[in-house]
């Protein structure tokens, strides 16, 4: 109000005349009847305020007129007919929601997308839902229904992103009247899934930019439940533009009526990931370092889980092989605070016979403790996934079979917590089975931890990873950062004194921990940053620093940032935009490099048979220094396709995980040497894969993984 009888005064004083603008110019879709009411009252409060301020007297009659322009209406689904959907008994069925409640389902005839009224300008404030909660805070049949309409849409996206994705989609249509769009979203924006929708747009044939955005702001006067919200906001237009993007540098009393908050402005051509400068969200996967990362397992049932005296009394020690199936357990709360000495069952291989005669005792305490929950969990929901969680019951609901296969033979391997305030990685052995919350990669050379654990790699994955939506830790997607990330080309002497430097920061860590029962990795690196920052250290931090030789663990990692800039053959002074930039290229020439045949492999034994290379480029070795002009192309041959079970399974993974597209059984054959005789056992392991949820068929006949974020 106050900016516009301001705007009123100025172009009175200039001799100019302000055109009226009233509700009937304001244009809605609410799906709450009661909200829809409500935001038309508040207009024509608004517009009564303007027009008393600002013209004085009283309105011409009807003082308040329904001019209807706030629909009642979904803004993203639209369908035909709605009904209950009924059991064989003819009873409605019944699911219980993400709260607990028992719910009706519903069936949608004929999903659609719905119309939107043609507006100059569209702005919104949509419901916060994760792409991983649509179905079970929206309904499932609400659920599938959307996903039908909206095809193109992967359905791991965040349910705010089909707003967004109309509107750009409005923006870019010829004749359109729409001059530009904004959205308050969380911060999950910028993560995988979201910036894909993005992408499609910012990097189309009729491009849009974003003109301003904000990629990480509080929620301000906050319940005690939601204080942790950040959110995200954008406004774009068509065409090719530099942006406005805002960055909070100072925040307080967020849950007072008047919160603080500080930003600086930086200008330029602003990126998906919400980002200025070196665009790291477009960078391909290299396959130096494919079939090597992954997610841990997934248990979907806490009955897995024991402690060491209850696996003695399921028959560790006693039971011949049962040491391969009741292994240590870690989770991300163990990585960076301290282990709990858990184990987990892991029956993965077996079938449910072969687990009861082998192991009576601990087919009966899953059949006790897992079998109920999967099957109630199904009875719930009756999706596809639960479905093949409550018939396979004995198997973790996702025990990664892509991963298993590069870990064997390997006496350790890395990993780092998807989610967590400070990066860090760490050697885990080989018996320890990782949870669904780690991110591994099957690497035992501590050159390779050195790199990951360097600046280079840090400030990349910050970049490219990120955000968790509630709260404002940073995530490790293993596919936009592990995947495309190109390692440095070492001389042999530069990799032993990186691999010197992690092995002593790994131990060093591990030795404090060990020595000091209660220290976590995060008390370390929280005084760490204190620190490098110069903030003064109160006296729980010097105790910290003190049990956890936190200087010396500084200087560890400034020497492998040095021993790493020298690798690279880069000053050890750049910024951190100077890095992305130099790694962006450097991704693109290793890009370029591998479809010549180049291929730098950190595993080259294990690597190059999946990706069916021969023994020709076994004379590029690895990290050698050729000139570009001097590659010769690999010559590649289709991979046998394997004989045993999980070998097959993970060349399935593997092939699906390279491509661009779904593909079907028959498209799959054709990569092996088998051809169509492979075909019918590719058939049966994609069936097998789609009903654990691994993979997703929008037909029935092409599948795809299913991407974490």
């Amino acid at each position: 109000m106050e900016a516009l009888a301001s705007l009123s005064e100025q172009a009175r004083f200039a001799g100019y005349e302000l055109k009226t603008i009233d509700p009937h110019q304001f244009l809605g879709l609410e799906v709450n009847p009661r909200a829809a009411a409500i935001a038309e009252l508040v207009l024509w409060i608004g517009f009564l305020q303007w027009h008393f301020r600002t013209r004085g007297g009283v309105p011409p009659e009807p003082i308040l007129k329904d001019f209807k322009t706030i629909k009642v209406a979904d803004a993203v689904l639209s369908w035909s007919a709605r009904e209950l959907a009924r059991g064989e008994d003819g009873r409605p069925l019944e699911r219980t929601d993400a709260e607990g409640n028992r719910v009706e389902v519903w069936r949608y005839t004929n999903p659609k997308r719905p119309e939107w009224p043609a507006a100059d300008y569209i702005v919104g404030n949509p419901p916060f839902v994760g792409g991983k909660d649509v179905r079970g805070r929206m309904g499932e049949g609400y659920a599938e229904a959307l996903w039908a309409a909206h095809k193109h849409m992967n359905e791991s996206a965040d349910f705010v992103m089909y707003w967004w994705d109309r509107a750009a989609e409005l923006l870019t249509l010829k004749g359109t009247r729409l001059k530009r769009f904004g959205f308050v979203t969380t911060n999950s924006l910028s993560q995988v899934f979201q910036r894909r929708v993005m992408e499609r747009y910012l990097k189309g044939k009729k491009p849009v930019s974003l003109l301003m955005a904000i990629a990480d702001h509080p929620w301000t006067k906050a319940t005690r439940d939601a204080a942790a919200v950040r959110i995200a906001m954008t406004v774009a237009a068509l065409g090719e533009h530099e942006g406005r993007l805002s960055e909070v540098t100072k925040e307080e009393g967020l849950d007072t009526d008047e919160p603080t908050v500080e930003l600086r402005e930086t200008h330029g051509r602003i990126n998906s990931d919400l980002t200025i400068g070196a665009d790291v969200t477009s960078m391909p996967a290299l396959k130096a370092n494919a079939f090597l990362s992954s997610r841990g397992m997934q248990l979907m049932g806490a009955g897995f889980i024991v402690t060491p005296a209850e696996a003695k009394h399921l028959g560790l020690g006693r039971r011949p092989g049962l040491e391969t199936h009741i292994r240590q357990y870690r989770n991300g709360r163990d990585l960076m605070a301290t282990p709990r000495g858990l184990m987990v069952i892991d029956l993965f291989g077996l079938d449910a016979n072969q687990a009861r005669t082998r192991f009576p005792e601990v087919y009966q305490h899953v059949l006790e403790t897992v079998k109920p929950q999967r099957d109630a969990q199904f009875a719930k929901t009756e999706t596809k996934d639960a479905e093949a969680y409550a018939r396979l019951w004995w198997l973790f609901g996702k025990p990664r079979q892509e991963l298993r296969p590069a870990l064997e033979g390997l006496p350790r391997y890395i990993a780092t917590v998807e989610t967590a305030k400070h990066r860090v990685f760490q050697f885990l052995d080989a018996s320890i089975l990782p949870d669904n919350m780690l991110v591994c990669m099957a690497l035992e050379d501590a050159y390779c931890l050195g790199v990951l654990s360097s600046r280079f790699h840090v400030v990349w994955a910050l970049r490219a990873g990120g955000w968790l939506g509630i709260g404002n830790d940073p995530r490790y997607s293993k596919s936009r950062v592990f995947d495309p990330f190109p390692f440095p080309d070492a001389s042999d002497a530069l990799k032993a004194k990186i691999r010197a430097s992690a092995e002593e920061l790994d131990a060093l860590r591990k030795q404090c921990q060990a020595e000091n029962p209660g220290l976590t990795l995060t008390q370390i690196y929280n005084v760490l940053e204190k620190i490098r920052a110069g903030e003064p250290l109160n006296e729980a931090d010097e105790a910290v620093k003190t049990k956890g030789l936190v200087l010396i663990v500084r200087e560890l990692h400034d020497k492998l940032d040095s021993l790493v800039a020298q690798a690279y053959g880069w000053p050890e002074t750049l910024s951190d935009e100077e890095i992305l930039a130099r790694l962006v290229k450097l991704n693109a020439e290793r890009a370029a490099e591998e479809k010549r045949g180049l291929i730098r492999w950190l595993r080259p034994d294990y690597q190059r048979p999946r990706a069916g290379v021969v023994d020709a480029q076994a004379a590029v070795e690895e990290g050698a220094q050729i000139a570009a002009p001097l590659v010769i192309e690999a010559k590649t041959q289709k991979p046998l396709f394997p004989t045993n079970d999980l070998e097959r399974t993970a060349a399935v993974f593997a092939a699906l995980l390279q491509a661009e597209k779904p593909l079907d059984a028959e498209t799959l054959a054709k990569t092996f040497r088998q051809g169509a005789k492979a075909q019918p056992t590719i058939a049966r392991v994609l069936a097998s894969l789609a009903r654990l949820g691994h993979v997703h068929s929008s037909d029935g006949k092409t599948f795809a993984l299913r991407r974490a974020a």
